[in-house]
């Protein structure tokens, strides 16, 4: 009987695995047709990088005399390099439309590669204006996004409010914009990769245990990116209702 329900649930996870890839494909081609109506370069590119890839193996082989051998590796290694391609020109499409739209920061921390303890809206005004605090190897980073001569206010007030409690652990503060001495969204994860490594991992946990107690200043953001249609008014009005 035990025997019987092991090979159901073996077969039921074999299913659940084959839906879950076949989903995955599902949406990785989705994906590839969006991102082919509005990136007219996209197939020229994957195209030529196969090409490309292939010959220099090709070339390699030959001049070692075993080109059809690495062949195979060649057309292998041109697909790899497309979908590299794909998937970089995507999240460029990606990144460039939340550009300048209120949460785009939230968002982008939201997928944060890493070990990173990220603390969405820890302060925000009414005008969609928010600081992000981000904690990990380099201590506390706080992350702004909104008008400039606001955030900047805003930053300072969350800066102190910070250091009262972290004492001699750094503190980086960064806002999110394309002008001088900020950061564009699509370099923000770039930018936490190379400050310096401050911090253990258990000091790390140490140091949002204690930051846990702060809470939060200020009206709630909306979740990812706000639609470049969206009335501002209704989503002031909407925030100061929460």
């Amino acid at each position: 009987m035990a025997g019987k329900q092991d090979k159901e649930a073996a077969k039921q996870a074999k299913k659940a695995k084959r839906a879950a890839s076949k989903a995955r494909r599902g949406q990785i081609f989705e994906a590839f047709k969006m991102q082919r109506k509005e990136d007219k370069a996209l197939i020229p590119w994957m195209l030529g990088a196969v090409l490309v890839v292939t010959a220099v193996v090709f070339g390699l082989g030959f001049l070692f005399g075993i080109q059809w051998v690495l062949l195979p590796i060649g057309i292998m290694l041109g697909l790899l390099a497309a979908v590299i391609i794909f998937g970089r020109r995507v999240q460029k499409t990606v990144y460039s439309k939340a550009d300048g739209q209120p949460g785009a920061a939230a968002w982008a921390l939201d997928n944060l590669r890493g070990r990173w303890r990220v603390t969405q809206t820890v302060a925000a005004t009414t005008q969609l204006d928010a600081v992000h605090r981000v904690l990990g190897g380099p201590g506390v980073v706080l992350v702004a996004e909104g008008a400039p001569h606001r955030v900047k206010g805003l930053l300072a007030q969350e800066k102190k409010r910070v250091a009262r409690l972290v004492g001699e652990t750094p503190i980086y503060d960064v806002i999110i914009g394309n002008e001088e001495n900020q950061v564009t969204l699509r370099k923000l994860q770039p930018y936490l990769m190379k400050l310096p490594r401050n911090l253990k991992p258990a000091q790390v946990d140490a140091l949002e245990a204690k930051l846990s107690a702060l809470g939060s200043r200020g009206a709630a953001m909306p979740k990812g990116p706000m639609p470049a249609g969206a009335k501002m008014r209704n989503m002031q009005r909407t925030i100061r209702r929460r």
